[in-house]
C-alpha cells in the first residue's frame, strides 16, 4: 500500500516521475532550496534547471515506500529504479514545507 502524501509531495513525485521540470518547480516556494549530490540549488528558476538536467541525465521512477511526518517536515523514503548504476536504490527525501509549497528538499 502506498503511503498518503501531503499534496505538494504527491505532486512533486508525480512531476519528477513524468520528468516535467516546470511541474517540479511549481511545487516549490519562490526562494526554496534543494540539496542533491552535494550541490545546493536555491530559487525556483534554479530548481527548474536542476529538475530538467536530472530528467535528462537519469531515467528512473521513484516509488514512495514510507513517510515520517513532523510539523512542517516530512521524510519520504522512495525506491528509485531505472537506467543508472546501482539500480534500484532507496533514497530519503527530507522535505521542509511552507503552506502548500516545498520550502526545502535534501536528497540522500
Amino acid at each position: 500500500m502506498t503511503p498518503t502524501l501531503p499534496e505538494p509531495l504527491r505532486e512533486y513525485f508525480a512531476a519528477a516521475n513524468a520528468r516535467d521540470a516546470d511541474r517540479v518547480a511549481a511545487c516549490f516556494a519562490e526562494d526554496a532550496f534543494v540539496r542533491d549530490e552535494g550541490h545546493d540549488i536555491r530559487g525556483r528558476d534554479a530548481i527548474r534547471a536542476w529538475a530538467d538536467e536530472t530528467g535528462r541525465s537519469y531515467r528512473y521512477r521513484a516509488d514512495v515506500v514510507s513517510i515520517d511526518e513532523a510539523a512542517d517536515r516530512a521524510t519520504v523514503t522512495a525506491r528509485l529504479a531505472g537506467e543508472f548504476p546501482g539500480s534500484p536504490i532507496e533514497l530519503q527525501f527530507r522535505f521542509k514545507l511552507f503552506g502548500r509549497r516545498i520550502a526545502g528538499l535534501e536528497i540522500g
